[in-house]
């Protein structure tokens, strides 16, 4: 029984440390950062070159090109999904979900204390940039996308 609960213990520790990280603002390191970020030095920070991917699928997707016309394009001009992977529809269709806001994301950027607050960012072009439970894109490229 006693083996049983140390491991118990050594989990719920983690878990209080990762969840007080994550209330600071910091990467709590639940899986692999989304598309668009990388982890360094224990924060979400911009990748560059994934944020320029990003980019070309919403100008893509705002032409009215299918998931699998951009996913298509992105593999004949050798871009890579985060793992090196060919992309599928399915991965375009991921982060638009969270470019647009369509996926949960925990973020002190863009919360409020009001769980039924619907405050939106919108880009210039009025898509939907964050309400107040996604984090899309950084500040950072938020700006850069309200400035097209």
């Amino acid at each position: 029984m006693t083996a049983n609960k140390e491991p118990d213990e050594i989990w719920q520790r983690l878990e209080r440390g990762r969840q007080a990280k994550a209330a600071r603002g910091g990467y709590a390191g639940y899986g692999s950062p989304p598309f668009g970020q990388k982890s360094e030095n224990g924060e979400l920070v911009d990748d560059p070159l994934e944020q320029e991917t990003i980019e070309l699928i919403r100008r893509h997707h705002k032409s009215g090109k299918s998931l699998q016309q951009i996913a298509d394009w992105l593999n004949e001009h050798g871009y890579r999904t985060k793992r090196g992977q060919l992309w599928r529809r399915i991965s375009v269709k991921r982060v638009l979900d969270r470019l647009y806001g369509q996926t949960p994301r925990l973020s002190s950027e863009f919360t409020t204390h009001s769980p039924h607050s619907l405050t939106q960012r919108r880009s210039l072009d009025g898509d939907a940039i964050a309400d107040q439970n996604n984090t899309v894109i950084s500040t950072e490229s938020l700006l850069h996308v309200d400035r097209l």
